[in-house]
C-alpha cells in the first residue's frame, strides 16, 4: 500500500472510532501497512508484506498469535472497501489448530467407540495375577 493511500485510510478508520496508525515499512520492504491496536492489548498489521491482497497478522507483545486471511478480490478494493473489512474484521475467530480435537481415522471420520468402559487398572490387575 502506499504511504498516501494508508493515510486516507487511517485517517476515515479513525473517524469510525478504530485505534488505528500508519505503519512504516520494514527493511527490505517498500510497503506501508495499517496497524489496528485491539482492546485487548493484540494488534493488527495489514498489509505490510508487499502481497497484493489484504491481509493481517495478529501480534501480542511482537509474537504473531492469529492472522486474518487474505481477503479475495481485495487487490481490486478502494479506500471505502477497505476501510469496511479493516473496521469490521473479527479478530477473534480461531483460524484453525494445530491437530484435530478428536482423533480421526483417514476417512475423516471419528473411530467407534466400544460400548462398554475400559477396564480400571484394579480390574486388568486381578485378570494378569490370577492363579
Amino acid at each position: 500500500m502506499e504511504e498516501e493511500r494508508a493515510r486516507r485510510v487511517v485517517e476515515t478508520l479513525r473517524g469510525r472510532n478504530v485505534f488505528a496508525h500508519v505503519k512504516l515499512p520494514q527493511a527490505g520492504i517498500t510497503q506501508y501497512g495499517i496497524r489496528v491496536v485491539l482492546p485487548d492489548g493484540r494488534e493488527a498489521i495489514w498489509d505490510n508484506d508487499g502481497t497484493a491482497g489484504l491481509e493481517a497478522q495478529i501480534m501480542r507483545n511482537g509474537i504473531l498469535v492469529g492472522y486474518v486471511a487474505s481477503i479475495p478480490d481485495s487487490e481490486n478494493y478502494g479506500d471505502g472497501q477497505i476501510v469496511e473489512a479493516i473496521a469490521t474484521a473479527d479478530y477473534d475467530r480461531p483460524v484453525g489448530r494445530s491437530r484435530p480435537s478428536t482423533p480421526r481415522l483417514p476417512t475423516g471420520r471419528p473411530p467407534q467407540t466400544q460400548g462398554r468402559p475400559a477396564a480400571t487398572l484394579a480390574q486388568r490387575l486381578k485378570s494378569t495375577f490370577k492363579g
